[in-house]
């Protein structure tokens, strides 16, 4: 099958790429770069807040696209993943690699980070190779001024053969002179020639060889020196992807393969081996990124990242790196739990305030109090209660975890914990996305994106359950308050919070533990090396946290959450309000579940709480005390006190709490993570596998706990 017109251009943008075009005029902008070099700062400056996000198809790797308009055209602009490579190691470099190679943009622009230019070239060179139709865009450029690194961007152009603007995103310098280079760019009033790498002259016969005959099968649609480079190198995801997106299967070219086998035989020769390939290959990218950055940077101050290194001497340093980074996690916790208790309370007022209204309406209009009762008392009730239960701690929690990332401080966290994810052969940024499963383990799981590896992706994601989200914090917050602290008088806040750091420090060693476990069975291997940048500390945007977290996280998550609360609502309001023989469903099933139960140190209302909980663990507890006071619907009591008497009541004992609090720590996943997994790894096997990792576990550490302090009578 040749190659035809309709096989690139706007059509294939729209169709294999999923980008939004509203006319056949739309100018499409790919947007490259590095992680770290303000490239989202730049696509939210340009687009405002004209964008939208989704997955590229197929992947689970985001996908951000916003639109601008300039000289009354209007520009579609396509934020590529952050990459340091374009080889195609990871499925980030294969999406941004693929979309600049086969969506066919009007223009591509490679973000550079001013601070470190000689780095950021490795990927502008490798996009050079690929399209001639590039800007490079050097940001933050007010970092550079203060640090004194003087860059002469008008050289910088000449020995790149392709325009270079210079911009400060956060405040929009040089935003206008880049959009209309790229205008000119796309129109052909600034002419491009790239400069193309220099590999030996061994590498250049062996293009030579094979060149003309790939021109002969793929023409102008690709650059077929580096084609054919790639095919030297023998990269088989690029054979896939021309298959994928142009329709022509190269590895079926009888000749082709004839070509590569003598080329290939021929380097042997000359003692290179095909696996030594790449090396080679990425060493003369680098030193061709040191000669040009030599010609074009000047620093002032020899010294300017010294106050950085003095900062990260104390934050990644054996002694002092592990305890500031449990510190800062415990203010955030601490400013999560206290800040979220006032508009928490606030918005149940409010929400709750509007349930009396349409209970109210249902008596005006004389409904049934079966439809009453599920619409309001099931529905909208559960809804109230995992809104205003989980909404605040995240519009709290995510901020302040984005401006710790905004700081430049994350990729340090990721550093501390490294080594104790390697033991476990797991990957050091699941460390990262570990921490967001605090706020919450959709955004976790979500976040998991970051880790390159599909097998070490697998493990963070499976394992993400196992650290308290702040849904569970409430459970365990008022289980150790009542039980654990509530005998040890004036220290009874310290103890409960004592309580609650071990629960969570148990949750990171049995995520270290289960990681070690999977990587021994089901997804063995051994952990991958990965490029981890420790970026420069940098003044945070407020505004720009302040949407991202809030939008691009909070309510994001919010949404799942309640697509699952409310038939969950309904659920739970017709177990317990049908009523066989002289109980409730639910009262059946808590008795059912008893004799279970009571071997893991609980009862069967507690295990139907937590059954009945799986949309958000918020409303396990409510829940529990329906069961118990036999009511119809969810509630809360006034105090902790009135709960500590319920369950004493109901014959729960220190040892009840115990086991509670650890098949909190340790149970299935709730509803929205469950359908996020299930997003994520676009597989139902590896979604079950999530729910029954940690569900057996906190059945053997409950089972464990509760017959050993009975065998042993310690509770």
């Amino acid at each position: 099958m040749g190659l035809t017109s309709q096989s690139t251009g706007t059509g294939a943008l729209k169709e294999m790429f999923e980008v939004q075009l509203e006319s056949p005029d739309d100018l499409v902008i790919a947007l490259a770069g590095n992680p770290n070099t303000g490239k989202s700062t730049v696509f939210n400056s340009l687009t405002g807040l004209n964008q939208h996000t989704g997955n590229w198809p197929g992947k689970t790797v985001a996908n951000a696209q916003g639109k601008y308009t300039y000289q009354d055209e209007r520009h579609i602009l396509v934020d590529l993943p952050g990459t340091y490579s374009l080889l195609a190691s990871s499925v980030e470099e294969q999406v941004a690699r693929d979309f600049i190679l086969f969506g066919n943009p009007h223009a591509t622009v490679v973000v550079v980070d001013a601070t470190c230019l000689e780095r950021n070239l490795n990927l502008v060179l490798q996009i050079l190779e690929i399209t001639d139709r590039a800007v490079v865009c050097i940001n933050l450029m007010d970092e550079a001024r203060r640090k004194k690194i003087n860059i002469d961007i008008k050289k910088l152009s000449e020995l790149l053969g392709v325009p270079v603007v210079g911009t400060t995103a956060r405040n929009g310098h040089g935003l206008d002179e880049l959009k209309d280079t790229v205008r000119k760019v796309i129109r052909g009033e600034i002419k491009t020639t790239p400069i193309k790498v220099k590999y030996g002259d061994l590498l250049k016969e062996a293009i030579q060889e094979i060149e003309p005959h790939v021109h002969e099968l793929i023409h102008d649609k690709m650059n077929s020196e580096w084609t054919s480079l790639r095919l030297i190198d023998g990269d088989d995801m690029l054979l896939e992807s021309i298959n994928n997106y142009l329709h022509f299967d190269l590895s079926g070219d009888a000749v082709l393969q004839e070509k590569l086998d003598t080329v290939h035989m021929q380097l042997k020769k000359e003692n290179t081996d095909v696996n030594d390939l790449r090396d080679h290959i990425v060493s003369n990218i680098v030193k061709t990124a040191e000669n040009i950055s030599h010609e074009v940077v000047v620093f002032e101050n020899k010294t300017y990242n010294q106050l950085d290194r003095k900062i990260d001497n104390v934050l990644t340093s054996r002694i002092f790196g592990i305890p500031i980074m449990l510190s800062l996690l415990g203010i955030i916790f601490w400013l999560t739990i206290e800040g979220a208790n006032v508009p928490s309370a606030l918005l149940a007022d409010g929400l709750f305030w509007i349930e009396d209204q349409l209970t109210s309406l249902f008596m005006w209009l004389n409904t049934p109090d079966w439809v009453h009762g599920i619409l309001v008392l099931g529905i909208y009730r559960t809804l109230a209660w995992v809104v205003s239960v989980m909404l605040p701690p995240m519009a709290i929690f995510f901020p302040l975890f984005t401006l710790l990332e905004d700081l430049g401080y994350l990729p340090r966290v990721a550093f501390n914990l490294d080594h104790f994810f390697k033991k476990a052969c797991a990957h050091g940024k699941q460390a990262l996305t570990m921490c967001m499963g605090f706020g919450c383990n959709a955004a976790g799981i979500i976040s998991c994106r970051i880790i390159d590896s599909p097998r070490e992706r697998l493990i963070a994601i499976i394992t993400n359950n196992f650290v308290p989200c702040n849904g569970r914090f409430p459970t365990l917050i008022a289980l150790s308050t009542i039980f654990i602290a509530g005998t040890t008088g004036a220290f009874s806040s310290l103890v409960a919070a004592l309580s609650v750091l071990g629960a969570i420090v148990l949750g990171v060693v049995i995520t270290l533990f289960i990681s070690k476990l999977l990587s021994k069975t089901i997804l063995k291997g051994l952990p991958s090396s990965f490029t981890l940048e420790l970026p420069p500390y940098r003044k945070p945007q407020i505004g720009r946290i302040i949407v991202h977290s809030i939008f691009d996280r909070t309510l994001f998550v919010l949404g799942r959450a309640i697509v699952i609360a409310a038939p969950a609502g309904l659920v739970i309001w017709l177990m317990a309000n049908i009523i066989v023989g002289d109980a409730s469903i639910l009262t059946h099933c808590a008795l059912f579940l008893d004799p279970f139960s009571r071997l893991l140190g609980m009862d069967g209302y507690i295990m139907m709480a937590f059954i009945l909980g799986l949309p958000a663990n918020e409303i396990v507890i409510p829940i529990l005390i329906m069961g118990y006071m036999s009511k119809g619907s969810m509630l809360e009591l006034d105090s902790l006190e009135q709960m500590r008497q319920l369950f004493v009541q109901n014959g729960w004992t220190l040892l009840t709490a115990v086991c509670t609090m650890l098949f909190a720590l340790n149970h299935w996943p709730c509803g929205t993570t469950l359908w996020t997994i299930r997003k994520e790894t676009q597989s139902l096997k590896w979604t079950w596998i999530s729910f029954l990792v940690p569900t057996l576990t906190g059945i053997i550490v409950c089972f464990i706990v509760a017959q050993g302090a009975r065998l042993l009578s310690l509770i």
